[in-house]
């Protein structure tokens, strides 16, 4: 073997895990600590209330206007079966 050839038996990463901010933390939630989602919840949620502290309204208000066609289009795909 040549050292451009790929073993096929290689077992390879998906890229979810191979991308670099979102990696660590899909091999977190996969096979880190149980307790790793709920500190990935305190994290997001002091993180926009930095934003709020250090925007104001917008940041309070943004990912609502977001949220909305999200929910609008899981209530479509909800309905529709």
């Amino acid at each position: 073997m040549t050292l451009l050839t790929l073993d096929p038996r290689q077992d390879r990463t998906p890229l979810v895990r191979r991308l670099p901010l979102i990696g660590p933390i899909a091999r977190e939630l996969a096979e880190g600590d149980n307790d790793y989602p709920f500190y990935l919840i305190a994290a997001m949620l002091s993180l926009w209330g930095c934003a709020v502290m250090l925007w104001g309204l917008p940041a309070l208000v943004l990912p609502a206007v977001v949220a909305a066609p999200l929910v609008l289009l899981t209530l479509v795909l909800l309905t529709q079966g």
